[in-house]
């Protein structure tokens, strides 16, 4: 049962208002039934039988008294609205229309927390679903590692191999792609990947709302960009294009990576292959290619020599500094 001091102002007004018009019921049902009536004496007890105003006192005094009362509740009206609607901003932010709107976000927020859990139980409850993000990512998002078993589409007669994939930290995800574009990855996943789709449209069991709820999470643990801007100047330096596209750009474009068997660095795989003069063929300036690093563009806009954004580029002018961005575009215009 809900606790007094739990039920919001608007349920007391509502309660109210129910028990006045039960107790009114009642007490006319009472009174009703406690009356008597001869057979035909309404015909002097009714009060549309009774002598009432003749035209001159309806047109009279009486008239003009209800005139000057209907007058003075237009006037009421025609001043006290436009008022009100002048006043209706305040009076929504002093009623705690921010706060109920940092209520629904902080909702969100907690729902998405417990589905990127692992489940306390197997299977999920169907009212505390967990699904297990951290079991890949890690808890909070820092970063994991998942078992995959790897299959050659090449040569399908070969045997599966199981490897040791690692999983990106998630706390960054928010610094590297646009809400749209992580949308489109947790829905559809990433082929080829540990990463399966989780969203209906792509086959899996989260609905758009899920979706929403699970996004709202991963911007609540996104760390500070000017915080990981600096860690990652500490570590990585700022012109060492090699680390840098190692430690930011491998796991993509090249092959093994991401399991520990790297092949041709830059040689391409879920990314495009970048040797052989490539992303000078599609960013014929330098300056085209760290704006492309930097910010890349929404999902289907054009880029680069007639290039078209799919979204799966991440951009890192959140995480690296422009020196080390530059670095590493320096780097690949080698490859």
């Amino acid at each position: 049962m809900t606790p007094l001091l739990a039920v919001s102002q608007q349920q007391r007004v509502g309660l109210a208002v129910v028990i006045f018009m039960v107790i009114g019921w009642a007490i006319y049902l009472l009174s009703a039934a406690r009356r008597t009536y001869e057979p035909g004496v309404e015909l002097t007890t009714a009060p549309n039988r009774k002598p009432y105003f003749d035209d001159e006192g309806m047109e009279g005094r009486r008239l003009t008294k209800y005139l000057w009362w209907a007058f003075a509740l237009l006037a009421i009206s025609a001043v006290g609205l436009p008022i009100y609607w002048v006043r209706e901003p305040f009076r929504q932010k002093g009623a705690g229309l921010d706060r109920g709107v940092r209520y629904f976000d902080e909702e969100s927020v907690a729902r998405g927390e417990r589905y990127f859990q692992a489940s306390p139980g197997d299977p999920p409850t169907p009212r505390e679903p967990h699904y297990g993000c951290e079991t890949c990512h890690g808890k909070k998002g820092i970063g994991g590692v998942a078992s995959f078993t790897l299959t050659d589409p090449a040569n399908p007669d070969a045997p599966p191999q199981q490897v040791q994939w690692t999983a990106p930290p998630l706390n960054t995800v928010m610094l590297r792609f646009r809400p749209e574009e992580v949308l489109f990855v947790l829905t559809y996943g990433r082929a080829g990947t540990p990463m399966p789709p989780w969203g209906v449209n792509g086959g899996g069991a989260l609905n758009d709302q899920q979706l929403q709820d699970l996004i709202a999470y991963l911007d609540s643990i996104k760390l500070k960009p000017e915080d990981v801007k600096a860690a990652n100047l500490q570590q990585y330096g700022s012109t060492d294009g090699a680390a840098l596209f190692e430690a930011f750009c491998a796991r993509c474009h090249t092959q093994g990576y991401s399991y520990g068997q790297p092949s041709v660095m830059g040689g391409g795989a879920y990314g495009p292959d970048l040797t052989g003069g490539a992303t000078l063929r599609q960013f014929p300036t330098v300056d085209q290619q760290i704006a492309w690093v930097t910010e890349t563009v929404p999902i289907g806009k054009q880029y680069g020599q007639r290039g078209i954004s799919s979204g799966r580029m991440p951009f890192f002018g959140d995480m690296l500094t422009e020196d080390q961005i530059r670095a590493i575009v320096s780097y690949e215009r080698t490859l």
